[in-house]
């Protein structure tokens, strides 16, 4: 079978009940408020592993039934792997894993903590399927494919049987597109039943190959890694091409923008992948629905990367106006940075970061420069210090608001 319906999604549903959560839809004021029009969100980053991909995996390891007996394996080196250990734990089958080398630490630690055994190794992660997919041949276990399969797609689409469920005057649906499972899968379920809903697939453009973007040579750079899938499957290319309305994508400041809004107003922890919906509707790459309708964002994941946090928390500052980055010539004499710190402490800053520069600029003997970074109130307060910092005789070259 390579075509799905809705009758095989209504299925899954029974198949994975009681392992995968039915997740909350939340409303959002802020982005309601932001785009113009009542936006809701699918907190499918609340679910089992963090992610969507556990209702595929249940889905597939019911599909199996005795055959995964040999066990199951996959190569991934993110939520599609940790799915398939649930599942796996879940029946009582042996599970492996392979990984390319330097996958997250975390990541392999959850999969283990279901009992999956894991291997490491290989350059790239299509390494760690070949892996797999030999490992399969070898002992007769059975390779599960992360969305190229009409089982998973019809368990990524009890998703949208919830949406259809759960949220009055649905009107317009944004998903993630990766692979292309659960954005097909979502739009057999939701517009089996309200054929009039529109459903939006939303890619990176640093890979987008549903929206006739050329995929890259090398490695994919981008917060959404999650769908940087450079080949549309065999199975999910024509469900997606059919039954999918449009494909919008979006740049990788808009999904930064958005997985932080998601954190500071939603109180929602969602990854690149998740919130490239919410990154669509903040960049105006699809507008919401109009005439009382409501538009759903699904956030379909939040395995977040933590080294990627700080990193995003900077920039958000910075674009908020809320750091100032300073560099000043200061006596090199004990006493002299303090002189300088001691105005913007004055005025209500809070020093960050503060680093001597003694190379590469012209100097007094006498003189050392000083680059320093201060969290301010905003752009006003900003102004405000650096204008006591020159009544003080001091000469700033600054940065940010």
């Amino acid at each position: 079978m390579r075509d799905v319906d809705v009758g095989a999604i209504r299925r899954a549903r029974g198949a994975i009940a009681g392992v995968a959560r039915v997740t909350p839809v939340v409303g959002s004021g802020t982005l309601s408020d932001v785009v113009g029009g009542e936006v809701v969100l699918k907190a499918e980053n609340l679910q089992r592993t963090g992610a969507f991909k556990v209702r595929g995996a249940m889905n597939t390891l019911a599909e199996l039934g005795a055959r995964a007996r040999a066990g199951v394996t996959c190569g991934s080196a993110g939520n599609h792997a940790q799915a398939l250990a649930l599942a796996a734990h879940h029946h009582g089958v042996p599970c492996e894993i392979f990984v390319p080398a330097g996958a997250p630490i975390s990541k392999i630690e959850a999969c283990r903590g279901f009992g999956a055994t894991v291997t490491e190794g290989g350059a790239s992660l299509g390494e760690a399927v070949e892996a797999s997919l030999e490992r399969a041949g070898s002992t007769g276990m059975a390779f599960c494919h992360p969305y190229d399969d009409p089982v998973v797609v019809a368990g990524q689409g009890t998703l949208g049987l919830e949406l259809v469920d759960d949220i009055d005057g649905l009107t317009t649906v944004l998903v993630p597109l990766g692979g292309g499972g659960l954005a097909a899968g979502t739009a057999i379920a939701v517009k089996s039943t309200l054929p009039h809903v529109r459903v939006i697939g939303v890619q990176a453009a640093a890979c987008a190959p549903y929206a006739g973007h050329p995929a890259p040579a090398g490695p994919v750079v981008t917060l959404a890694d999650g769908i940087a899938v450079k080949s549309p499957g065999e199975v999910t290319r024509p469900l997606v091409e059919r039954w999918v309305d449009d494909v919008v994508t979006v740049d990788e400041d808009a999904i930064a923008d958005a997985m932080v809004l998601l954190m500071e107003r939603a109180k929602l922890y969602v990854e690149g992948a998740g919130a490239v919906g919410a990154a669509a509707l903040l960049s105006g790459a699809v507008r919401p629905a109009t005439s009382g309708g409501t538009t759903c964002v699904v956030l379909s994941g939040g395995n977040v990367d933590l080294g990627v946090v700080p990193g995003l928390i900077r920039r958000h500052e910075n674009e908020a106006g809320r750091r100032l980055m300073v560099f000043a010539r200061i006596d090199d004499r004990p006493g002299g940075l303090a002189k300088l710190l001691a105005v913007f402490a004055d005025g209500g800053a809070n020093l960050i970061e503060v680093e001597h520069v003694r190379e590469g600029i012209d100097l007094h003997v006498r003189e050392t420069g000083v680059h320093a970074t201060f969290e301010v109130r905003g752009r006003d307060h900003a102004r405000r210090l650096l204008e006591a910092a020159a009544e003080q005789g001091y000469e700033l070259r600054a940065q940010g608001p």
